[in-house]
């Protein structure tokens, strides 16, 4: 017989001689196990405590509450309390090794103020309050131009240019026919006579004002009694041209416009949000504008408006500051940058942003409860600082300890414990242990099966 069969031989008549003297303890009279109860020793975990499962060393997904084989005929191992069994609920247990190896830390929930200032960038507009458009209100023909060009400053009152109207020269001559009527009849006798010559005098003079025909003109025409030619249009505003229409010798009409003036001494600053962040945002709070070709130069304004709509194509809402410009400085259509200094919440609920897990459905934190023991728990959250810190509505209390590095790894070993005492409930088939799988033991009474050569071989080797 070869050397490695009689090691063999010699290891399982040793295992047959120890069971015989562990059973014969079991059954002595007076013994302490006796009464057919396990001793405070006989378990498999330290101090001789039991374990609370056992599963296969090479499948983690196969447990059992007993030992025994798994499918690749393996024997299973214990998973003792304290090396991340579960021990109530979904709270885990870990060895406090694992927990240093694993690089776990922990940081307390906090009550705090939360505060955030929104950084995002904007475009300068015209302030749409102080955009005028220019018509006439005659039909007729530019004589004369004295504003043409567009960027042009204009002052409140300065002639823009003068327009060649029929009907504005017919309009002077009734005006002038019905001033010597009224005059003719203002002494009759009768009073229907002497009112109607007032008032059709009234009403002709009434149209040339409607036709925007300034005062003094009007005035002028009744004076000398010469009728002019041409309209002199005047800016109703002080500005800047933005848009020109009209060139000398053009027809215009009522709906041709002929100038756009903005007045630029006060502008908006479009700031484009995301949706996130507009709990935020509210009217009133301070905003600073910089400008990437002003380094050093800041403009301070407010927020007077937030849109109650959002972009569909960049998914942001648009918010409007104000802002003086007295000096001209900020142009339309420039780029600025726009933080937004909003008002901090006070006294909530804050942990560390890093500290949440999110699994698309809802938001976990684990707690850390001390001595290796660890409990994932759903929270709600509210506002996010964007700086670190999250607002916890409900969930969590003041005091817990979280943990902020290495909560996936403890998630996912509390998970995989909790559907293993899921398992636990259910009997194990007997196809889940295919009788091929399985070695039986040859009883104390049967022969040494025989070993083929390469057995042998791999003996010698051994014993080699």
């Amino acid at each position: 017989m070869k050397i490695g069969n009689w090691i063999l031989v010699i290891a399982l008549a040793a295992a047959a001689a120890a069971g015989g003297w562990w059973a014969g303890a079991r059954t002595a009279p007076g013994g302490a196990a006796s009464s057919g109860e396990a001793s405070a020793g006989d378990g498999p975990c330290p101090g001789g405590a039991d374990a609370a499962y056992w599963k296969a060393p090479m499948d983690p997904t196969y447990v059992r509450d007993g030992p025994g084989k798994s499918p690749m005929d393996m024997d299973l191992v214990p998973v003792c309390v304290g090396e991340g069994a579960v021990v109530g609920g979904s709270e885990v247990r870990i060895d406090p090794g694992l927990v240093q190896n694993m690089g776990v830390r922990t940081a307390p929930v906090e009550r705090r103020d939360l505060s955030r200032n929104l950084r995002t960038v904007g475009r300068v507009v015209y302030d749409e309050r102080r955009v005028d458009h220019v018509h006439t209100k005659v039909q007729g023909w530019i004589e004369r131009l004295y504003v043409e060009y567009e960027g042009e400053a204009v002052r409140r009152g300065q002639p823009l240019l003068e327009l060649y109207s029929p009907e504005l020269v017919s309009t002077q001559e009734e005006l002038l026919l019905a001033a010597r009527y009224r005059d003719t009849t203002r002494n009759s006798r009768f009073e229907d006579v002497s009112r109607g010559g007032e008032d059709l005098f009234r009403a002709t003079r009434r149209r040339l004002e409607l036709w925007d025909v300034p005062k003094r003109d009007i005035e002028r025409l009744l004076e000398t009694g010469e009728v002019r030619k041409n309209l002199t249009l005047y800016a109703p505003t002080e500005g800047v041209v933005t848009h020109m229409m009209v060139r000398k010798g053009m027809e215009v009409g009522p709906n041709s416009n002929l100038y756009t003036i903005a007045d630029l001494s006060r502008v908006w600053v479009y700031a484009d949000v995301y949706e996130y962040e507009l709990p935020w945002v509210r009217t009133g709070q301070n905003a600073i504008v910089d400008l990437s070709y002003l380094p050093g130069r800041s403009f301070e304004g407010a927020v007077t408006y937030v849109y109650p709509f959002l972009d569909p194509k960049t998914r942001t809402a648009r918010v409007r500051v104000e802002l003086e410009n007295p000096d001209l400085t900020l142009k339309p259509d420039m780029f600025a940058n726009v933080t937004i200094e909003t008002e901090p919440l006070e006294d909530v609920i804050v942990i560390p942003e890093e500290a949440v897990i999110r699994s698309g459905r809802r938001s976990l934190a684990v707690v850390a409860l001390g001595e290796g023991r660890f409990s994932p728990r759903e929270v709600m959250l509210g506002i996010n600082s964007g700086d670190g810190w999250i607002e916890v509505i409900e969930g969590l209390a003041e005091g817990d300890r979280i943990v902020t590095s290495g909560q996936f790894l403890i998630d996912s070993e509390s998970k995989l414990q909790e559907a293993a005492q899921k398992m636990l409930a259910a009997e194990p088939d007997e196809e889940e242990m295919p009788e091929e799988h399985a070695m039986p033991m040859p009883d104390e009474g049967d022969p040494m099966p025989e070993t083929d050569g390469e057995m042998d071989s791999h003996d010698g080797q051994g014993g080699n």
